[in-house]
């Protein structure tokens, strides 16, 4: 992916002018969720009859409702950054209903990604929150072993699909060893939650045929997620620094992604594409992202196309020398 990078030296007016886009709108945001919430809970419902007529018209509303629910996913997101609402509390309360539509429990969750912020294009404090990414010297100093783990996870089937599967539904429901005993607690209880909720839905419209419904979605929607992660921080010259040299708003810009795909696809994803200037400042609500980017030449510089971004498969490790993502073959 080339790109044209801002100046550094143009840095010292990048925060003041992100200031003037990080404010959210209450109608902006109701209205999202509106459009979001609404007809994802109606193609569920549609889903149901569906089944009767057709399992592979049951099939294709799946792919339709998952659009919806990433971009639910999003409200999730940005309510845990604080850009969604002014109110914490409503922040709070809307992401966690959103929390539990996409199986992802709230407090958890954005406990680990507001240390992804903090550490992103760190290599000395990579481990939470990010794709796993090696060095070409770690790499190689592994044992076969530990080698075959690694080409194993970095496998496109097992990274974008079976893996981001187990994520939502196993990995999530279990908190790390170094949370806070309160997101330890916020975590069971999510799952708690959301095991009354399966029982419940059930009860009315039989497990089998929520399950016929809620599988798939769930399938395509962490497969969407997931690549859209993988895309945001692994490209062929994205930036990585050891801590002496990291920088936050260095690395906000040129070690975080442009995705310029298609409009619909920026509409479900929720403008999550602009993620150098997200990086750049969090609490800019996702419908403000595109304003940003589209008045301020500063912030514009290539952008990764959808046919572009599958080249970024091959991307497997970070070669410290050549300052930049190196597949297997390359890495030998």
């Amino acid at each position: 992916m080339s790109k044209k990078k801002p100046p550094i030296n143009d840095s010292s007016n990048w925060m003041k002018t992100i200031r003037l886009y990080s404010h959210s709108n209450p109608v902006k945001s109701w209205w999202q969720i509106i459009n979001s919430f609404v007809p994802y809970v109606g193609l569920w419902v549609v889903m149901v009859y569906s089944i009767e007529i057709s399992y592979w018209l049951t099939l294709a509303l799946a792919l339709l409702a998952t659009g919806f629910l990433v971009r639910i996913f999003i409200i999730f997101h940005d309510c845990g950054h604080g850009s969604f609402f002014k109110s914490p509390l409503l922040s709070r309360i809307v992401g966690i209903i959103a929390g539990a539509l996409v199986f992802t429990p709230y407090h958890k969750w954005h406990y680990e990604h507001h240390l992804h912020h903090q550490t992103v294009g760190n290599l000395d404090k990579r481990g939470v929150g990010d794709v796993m990414t090696l060095t070409v010297e770690e790499f190689t100093n592994l044992s076969p072993r530990r080698r075959l783990f690694y080409r194993l996870y970095r496998n496109p089937i097992i990274l974008f699909i079976i893996a981001p599967f187990f994520l939502f539904t196993i990995a999530f429901r279990i908190p790390g060893k170094s949370q806070p005993k309160k997101v330890k607690l916020y975590t069971h209880l999510t799952t708690l939650g959301l095991i009354g909720a399966v029982l419940l839905i059930s009860l009315l419209i039989g497990l089998k045929t929520y399950l016929l419904i809620q599988i798939p979605i769930l399938l395509f929607a962490s497969t969407a997620g997931v690549w859209l992660f993988y895309l945001q921080h692994q490209f062929e010259d994205v930036v990585w620094e050891r801590s002496d040299n990291w920088d936050y708003k260095t690395v906000a810009m040129e070690g975080s992604s442009y995705l310029k795909f298609p409009k619909i696809l920026q509409w479900f994803s929720g403008n999550i594409g602009i993620h150098h200037l997200h990086h750049l400042s969090p609490k800019i609500p996702n419908y403000n992202l595109g304003k940003c980017l589209k008045e301020n030449p500063m912030f514009q510089k290539d952008g990764m196309t959808f046919w572009g971004s599958l080249q970024t498969i091959r991307c497997r490790l970070w070669d410290e020398q050549k300052q930049k993502m190196v597949s297997f073959r390359e890495a030998k």
